[in-house]
């Protein structure tokens, strides 16, 4: 097949997928569109785990700190600065990368178990802090922060459904969404990531090619920190409200688990895996009441069990499977 009808139908397929998206949250009431924000929101936040994890290596269990860390400092921006909603995100990145980059030099010293435990105490340190009596009158305490939910710029009708607050940050977020994916693409198509994937798969040979182990661990970290602070900051907004019950250990297990679901290694898995950690618990609620952990483990397992690899790894091996066998009646 030539080159030109496979470019046209790549933006064909591209361009149907884009008008999918745009007209998607006209089709849902409020509650699923805020479900869709969630999916964005944590694919953000799975792909700066992903980062971390699946390219370079290293195992964090700490995650939800750096979301919490990003959700309080837009709270708190918005809240008693009266900054807007959309000046806070890149704050809350860069907070996020100091604090990860500066997590980074123990991460030097540790590896494997050692490494995920040192990041599951700080998962487990965050919540309390917030906590803490001291800064009541920042975090809020316990009781935590209330937000105003931003409102669009103007309003229309479509498909019988208003463009309401809900769909304007859905749009907002699947804008930021796209710009976090796409700098992430940039940055391990590229070199950065290649030394990232070297220092992964053999430390002792990226150091010999002359890879910058202490520097490059350190940014992984600081960049992956800063993304996932960046979709906290989202989660804040799109929430309205946060407080330290609401970034539990258990958090920083979910982003791993969509990490593995959706694919280590992979960009667009992270999608799935944020797809998954959204709405199966959902799922397994409906199947189960008194439960329902219990169902959402069963589907744990057997996805690991029939995708070991993960979504993206199994799309690819059905992928490379149907050029085999379209390429073979040529062959012969």
């Amino acid at each position: 097949m030539s080159n030109e009808p496979r470019s046209a139908r790549f933006w064909l397929l591209t361009a149907l997928a884009v008008a999918a998206v745009v007209v998607l949250p006209f089709l849902v009431k409020n509650y699923r569109v805020f479900q869709f924000n969630l999916v964005l929101i944590y694919a953000i936040a799975v792909l700066g785990l992903n980062i971390l994890t699946g390219f370079n290596g290293q195992i964090s269990l700490g995650h939800g700190a750096f979301y919490a860390i990003g959700a309080y400092a837009t709270a708190i921006l918005m809240d008693q600065a009266g900054m807007p909603y959309w000046a806070t995100l890149p704050v809350a990145g860069v907070l996020c990368f100091g604090l990860g980059f500066l997590m980074g030099f123990p991460a030097l010293r540790l590896g494997g178990h050692y490494l995920a435990l040192a990041t599951f105490a700080l998962a487990l340190a965050i919540p309390q802090l917030l906590k803490y009596k001291k800064i009541e009158g920042l975090t809020g305490g316990v009781q935590g922060i209330v937000l105003n939910k931003p409102e669009p710029p103007f309003t229309f009708r479509f498909l019988d459904q208003p463009f309401n607050a809900d769909r304007w940050l859905y749009f907002f977020t699947l804008a930021v969404a796209a710009l976090m994916f796409l700098l992430a693409w940039n940055l391990l198509r590229g070199r950065i990531g290649r030394a990232l994937i070297a220092i992964r798969d053999h430390p002792i040979a990226a150091t010999a090619m002359g890879i910058n182990l202490p520097v490059f661990k350190s940014m992984a970290f600081g960049v992956s920190a800063a993304f996932t602070g960046v979709a906290g900051a989202l989660g804040a907004i799109a929430v309205a409200f946060v407080s330290p019950d609401s970034f539990t250990v258990f958090l920083s297990i979910t982003f791993l688990v969509g990490v593995v679901v959706g694919g280590l290694a992979s960009i667009p898995g992270a999608i799935f895996g944020a797809i998954f950690i959204q709405f199966v618990p959902n799922i397994a609620g409906d199947i189960s009441k008194s439960a329902p952990w219990a169902i959402y483990g069963v589907f744990l397992i057997g996805l690991m069990y029939l995708m070991p690899t993960g979504v993206m790894g199994m799309l690819k091996t059905l992928w490379g499977r149907w050029r085999r066998r379209a390429a073979a009646p040529t062959a012969g």
